[in-house]
């Protein structure tokens, strides 16, 4: 049977290359992003379909809904990939930053199961993408963490809450990766927007690359997808060493990576 694919913010960087590569496996694949111009010229390329679909919006989840009821008669796999980053230090980053943050990158998935879980049977895939970060929470992204562990925790409840229905949940964790960063990132200050884009700009993957990726870990119903080769070893690391050798580890690596990005673009890593 043909699936049926929906997912949010798949005009552009990673949810496109998620899109491409289900259509070109010849799934259904409807493109949700509150850029509909978007959304549209990337369905058009890769033979899909396109709605706008803002992930604050109740009322743009019930025509997405109305759209599959209509068109498909239900769904198979969800995707929750829209986000954003709010990047700074607490004491620079706002309440507003923090509201915004929380709107699309948490309620956007609690939004998106309020509408289309229903339409969603046994057998049925839930697909969200957290980051790293919500595990690994670096300085200087207090929102962006607390968002992505956000997504990471509503995971790991759904995956026991949506079994009895035989739908199943996963969540894909990747590290940084080059993407067009400035189109959903805010930053509380100028040396956390430097910091942030030159880790994007200098990541050794791409969003095709990643994308490949947690296709691979959805294929084989890994719970967490990880798309980087030490992320799953550093995970293990914090989940069982002692919190202050795992932080004295991280201190360390925090001071390496401020090394390589002094460095020249280019230098040697």
């Amino acid at each position: 049977m043909t699936q049926r694919v929906f997912i949010t913010g798949g005009a552009g960087g990673l949810g496109r290359e998620m899109a491409r590569l289900w259509a070109a496996r010849g799934a259904q694949v409807l493109i949700g992003d509150i850029d509909l111009d978007a959304a549209q010229t990337t369905a058009s390329e890769i033979g899909a379909s396109a709605i706008r679909c803002d992930v604050t919006s109740p009322e743009d989840f019930a025509q997405v809904a109305t759209w599959i009821s209509d068109h498909w008669g239900g769904l198979d796999v969800l995707v929750n990939n829209a986000g954003v980053a709010q990047m700074g230090p607490m004491d620079k980053t706002t309440v507003e930053d923090w509201q915004w943050a929380i709107d699309i990158n948490v309620l956007g998935i609690v939004r998106a199961c309020e509408a289309l879980l229903p339409l969603m049977g046994a057998g049925g895939r839930m697909l969200n993408i957290a980051s790293m970060a919500a595990m690994l929470h670096l300085p200087g992204a207090a929102a962006y963490n607390a968002t992505k562990a956000a997504v990471l925790a509503i995971s790991e409840t759904l995956m026991l809450e949506l079994e009895p229905r035989g739908i199943s949940v996963q969540v894909a964790c990747p590290a940084f990766f080059r993407t067009d960063l400035a189109k959903n990132m805010r930053a509380s200050d100028a040396e956390s927007a430097r910091v942030t884009t030159r880790l994007v700009e200098r990541s050794r993957l791409g969003a095709p690359e990643i994308a490949a990726a947690i296709l691979g870990g959805f294929d084989t119903g890994t719970p967490h997808i990880f798309t980087h080769p030490n992320s799953r070893r550093t995970w293990l690391f914090k989940r069982y060493l002692p919190f202050g050798t795992f932080q004295n580890m991280m201190r360390k690596q925090l001071k390496k990576l401020e090394q390589r990005l002094a460095r020249p673009q280019g230098g040697k890593s």
